[in-house]
């Protein structure tokens, strides 16, 4: 029974997945002294109740002498949000299951306060399953960098753009739908500056999905090129990173100061582009635990040749551009095979007539060179 109601409980926790992070996706169930399930929550929202406190509330009384079930071990700090624990132990409960452990230091110690109250705690319930929800959450908590998932339409060449440059639309409708969600589900969006100066994108959150404040954007801009007229300058600059290194020019340093966005020198890598490790760095400081980096191809061929995706989200259409067309990652590229990085294909979807490609880093591989 305890497998049983731990996955309803995961269940509950993906509900998160637009508006938990930068904290984890987390699910509760309560169950009273007969096993009948009395209360049920999830965290829906960084900064808003925690799943258990959900779960408790609706339980109310009848969570007496009970058992908690919960996805990730409850919170012994007072953090955003009073300690889990404390409600946990003011509620009665006699038993509580946990699936993952919180490897957060500031965080961590709730099973170890519960049963120092007598409290009956059975741990690993479920716990692979528990790892991969929160995977990006996991990633950004034990190497303090952002997950990086990969995101691009592509032709069944693996083309992005003719030779032309034209690459609206390469997808259909469902499939750019279906991208826009996965902006919901991160917290900062990253294009480098030929994609801002060819496309001039808004970069935001269109759906209504995440509860949140709105999306960081980032761009990547050696040389600061990006125009004072482009929409991520003129439309809250405030959420947008300029990122550039020591190659960019006085005047258009104090020109983007002057419109309001935020701008960061980084390290510059051998050729002359900003260090991508530095990059992760200083987005994981900022509190960001997954980044989405939509390309275009020099910028995916960055972070590819530094081994810095995890997770890759390709949308493939029917169609073949050939030629002299842009690729969908370019940069340096591996010299052998062997150098490659494999990944697990996780998922294949339909979208009418595209396919979604999901693939993950295998979960053994080191990550960032974190080694």
């Amino acid at each position: 029974m305890d497998e049983y109601w731990m996955q309803h409980a995961l269940d509950l926790a993906l509900r998160g997945r637009c508006g938990a992070s930068p904290n984890p996706m987390v699910g509760a169930v309560v169950l009273d002294p007969d096993g009948l399930v009395v209360g049920e929550g999830y965290h829906a929202r960084c900064g808003g109740p925690h799943a258990e406190v959900h779960a408790l509330a609706q339980a109310g009384g009848r969570a007496l002498g009970g058992t908690i079930l919960v996805t990730l071990e409850p919170c012994a700090h007072h953090g955003r949000t009073p300690p889990c624990v404390d409600v946990i132990i003011g509620a009665g409960i006699r038993r509580v299951v946990v699936a993952v452990k919180d490897p957060n230091p500031i965080a961590s110690g709730g099973v170890e306060r519960l049963r120092a109250e007598g409290i009956e705690v059975t741990e690993g319930v479920r716990s692979e399953s528990g790892r991969i929800l929160n995977r990006r959450w996991l990633r950004w908590v034990q190497d303090h960098r952002p997950w990086v998932t990969a995101k691009a339409a592509i032709s069944l060449d693996g083309r992005i753009a003719t030779r032309t440059g034209d690459s609206q639309w390469i997808t259909g409708e469902a499939s750019r739908s279906r991208g826009l969600e996965l902006r919901e589900e991160h917290d900062a969006i990253l294009v480098g500056v030929g994609t801002v100066l060819a496309d001039n994108p808004r970069l935001t959150r269109r759906l209504g999905l995440n509860p949140g404040d709105d999306v960081r954007r980032v761009i990547l801009d050696s040389r600061l090129r990006t125009p004072n007229d482009a929409v991520v300058v003129q439309s809250d600059p405030e959420q947008t990173i300029v990122v550039h290194t020591s190659a960019a020019a006085r005047e258009d340093r104090e020109r983007l100061d002057a419109a309001g966005v935020e701008r960061v020198e980084l390290p510059a890598d051998e050729r002359d582009r900003v260090e991508i490790g530095s990059l992760l760095d200083y987005l994981g400081d900022l509190g960001i635990a997954a980044l989405l980096v939509e390309g275009g191809a020099e910028i995916h061929g960055s972070f590819f040749d530094a081994d810095a995706v995890d997770e890759i989200f390709f949308f493939v259409a029917p169609m073949i551009i050939g030629g002299e067309a842009t690729v969908a990652v370019s940069g340096v590229g591996v010299a052998t095979l062997e150098m490659a990085r494999r990944y697990h294909f996780e998922e294949v979807h339909h979208h009418d007539d595209d396919l979604e490609l999901h693939c993950v880093r295998p979960e053994d591989a080191d990550v960032h060179g974190s080694d």
